[in-house]
């Protein structure tokens, strides 16, 4: 793998020029002659984190479709097929490449440099890009090349998922030690190379811990391997406080225009926008909007509502607020052509809409939005926004607001969607869901709920960070004081009737467009009826669509749920041998529905 991936990456970055950036991006003394030894450590590591988190933020966005957080307009896409459970292989190449093509071929030579020359910081930080990255391609896969991945092998040979897990925790046991050293005399300051941490080592072991608390988490299936104590301990030494937290910063300015050699993208923007707010094919869903705005049926808006949905302008000239509403999965609107895609009359003359004959059954005014259909019934679709936003340097536009030509904005993004959203990598409140779990499996209610709540208020006080004291535009205006008083003293519950669904519905709104969302979900079987925690999730369920649609039920069968990606077509067009004894069903069309290591009770997780 190391020869068809590594060295024609690096032979890409290497004469790529990025004169618009950051010094770290100018790696190649002469781009004549692209070698793979010249980058210095401090060159390569920002690049094996860009494309690692732009994996990870593609890989949070996607199986949000899985998850029921967004929908898309059209049935047959990508995004359309995962929506409505059906599964696709074309929708896991992204993250798969990404990691591989354009960031794990930067590891072995950095390591070996940074060996060499005493930068222990800078093999921690390699050795936890890595870990990170490899948890993700196991969960989304179950199987992957581990151990051969980076190596010379041609066809790698597959490690499996339990392999895959221990190998990554020993990755991060290491890196933490290697943090902790003083690096050698003359060796390249983490700081010089670090585009996440500013060469923070204390938020870099902070992010080990929270990453091992995550995945030991993830093993609550497993009651012989599940270790609360160890939970705890890593958390105890993850990030404790939203200061402590790992989220890196974004902006958008026209300077970055020139994009990564994957895929054309700014590389200082928010990776969730590179996957969302790009097109307006996406929409929230109903089951989503109605977590944020009446959260256990209690009539009690969530102060995170304004700014987690997205929002628009219409009443023509008035130009008056309207914030979406969600896509109801759970009837038959995409069997029916919804949501449709809307539009909006920028001109100065009405619009007619006609039927197949040519009669004309609708006229769209100036300054109004429509859609451009006949089916009077999807007239009313323009109530769901899309996730698009502005951006500098992609569409040439002025901010972050997705604009019509007279300035009408179309949709607002959101706080952690937007080109300059904040990357939510490892924060205090998923630490504290994860303990409230814990402590609430131990029947330490008390303990459980003060976590949760600790939860939630870090999540309100986190966005609040990057909100407004004073905005016209109300996705961007700062929470009031008084509307989270009253959320968290009326609206998310108290000790005595603390549940499992309310800890994890809460993580989900804390962790959106994060892809251990899906790992949570998967363990505790959607909360699904006779799975492991029934109603975990409230009102959740499976897609009306994929219960009416036959070939979906051909890749995940009926009564069974989406549990993995199949292979992109690099695996099966290179490595189909060893994909093939990777899985009894690598090559079967219900692959989808096999539930990975951690997802089983025991090691026999293949049959």
């Amino acid at each position: 793998m190391k020869k068809i991936f590594c060295f024609f990456a690096i032979g890409l970055l290497t004469t790529v020029s990025f004169n618009s950036c950051n010094d770290w991006l100018d790696i190649n003394n002469n781009p004549n002659s692209p070698s793979s030894i010249e980058p210095t450590i401090d060159a390569r590591l920002p690049w094996f984190q860009h494309y690692g988190l732009a994996s990870l933020a593609c890989t949070g966005a996607r199986v949000a479709c899985i998850m029921q957080q967004r929908t898309a307009t059209s049935r047959t896409t990508n995004e359309g097929y995962c929506a409505g459970w059906r599964g696709t292989q074309g929708f896991s190449t992204t993250s798969y490449q990404g990691f591989f093509v354009g960031g794990a071929c930067n590891f072995n030579d950095l390591m070996v440099r940074a060996e060499k020359e005493g930068a222990y910081h800078y093999m921690g930080a390699a050795l936890t890009v890595h870990a990170a990255g490899f948890f993700m391609l196991a969960d989304m896969y179950g199987e992957i090349p581990y151990t051969e991945a980076l190596s010379e092998a041609i066809t790698p040979k597959y490690d499996d998922g339990k392999e895959i897990f221990y190998g990554c925790l020993d990755e991060l046991d290491r890196a933490i030690e290697l943090f902790q050293k003083t690096q050698e005399p003359g060796a390249t300051p983490l700081s010089k190379g670090d585009s996440w941490n500013g060469g923070d080592t204390d938020k870099w072991i902070r992010l080990c811990y929270g990453l091992k608390a995550r995945a030991l988490n993830n093993l609550s299936k497993k009651a012989d391997l599940y270790n609360p104590a160890a939970i705890l301990d890593a958390l105890s030494k993850g990030p404790t406080s939203n200061a402590n937290s790992i989220v890196i910063e974004h902006v958008d300015v026209a300077s970055d225009n020139v994009g990564d050699f994957l895929w054309g993208d700014p590389l200082k923007n928010n990776g969730v926008y590179n996957w969302l707010g790009q097109n307006t094919n996406t929409r929230l869903t109903k089951w989503y909007v109605d977590l944020l705005t009446n959260f256990d049926n209690q009539g009690i808006e969530d102060p995170r509502a304004n700014c987690l949905i997205p929002w628009a302008q219409v009443g023509g000239t008035s130009k008056q607020w309207m914030r979406s509403k969600g896509v109801d999965q759970q009837t038959d609107i995409r069997m029916r052509e919804g949501p449709f895609p809307t539009a909006y009359n920028n001109g100065a003359t009405p619009i007619e809409i006609k039927d197949a004959d040519g009669n004309v059954v609708s006229t769209i005014n100036s300054k109004n939005w429509y859609c451009n259909t006949a089916t009077a019934d999807r007239w009313g679709d323009t109530v769901y926004v899309s996730l698009r936003s502005g951006s500098i340097p992609v569409f040439g536009e002025t901010d972050d607001q997705y604009r019509a030509g007279d300035g009408t904005i179309l949709a607002t993004g959101t706080v952690i969607s937007r080109t300059n959203s904040p990357t939510l990598l490892m924060t205090y409140s998923e630490m504290a869901f994860i303990e409230a779990e814990v402590k609430f499996r131990g029947n330490d209610k008390g303990a459980a709920f003060a976590a949760y709540k600790k939860g939630i208020i870090a999540h309100i006080e986190l966005l609040n960070n990057y909100l407004e004291a004073e905005a016209d535009n109300p996705s961007k205006l700062r929470m009031a004081q008084a509307n989270i008083d009253n959320f968290i003293n009326n609206a998310i519950g108290s000790e005595g009737d603390l549940t499992l669904a309310k800890i994890m519905t809460q993580k989900f709104i804390a962790l959106s467009w994060n892809y251990q969302s899906w790992n949570d979900m998967r363990r505790l079987d959607y909360g699904l009826p006779g799975g492991a925690a029934p109603g975990a999730y409230y009102g959740w369920d499976i897609p009306y669509e994929y219960k009416q649609d036959a070939n979906a039920q051909l890749t995940i069968p009926m009564g069974k749920q989406y549990r993995r990606f199949k292979h992109c077509s690099h695996e099966v067009n290179y490595n189909s041998v060893n994909l093939r004894d990777s899985h009894p069903k690598a090559y079967a069309d219900d692959l989808y529905a096999s539930p990975v290591w951690w997802d089983h009770p025991n090691d026999d997780y293949k049959k």
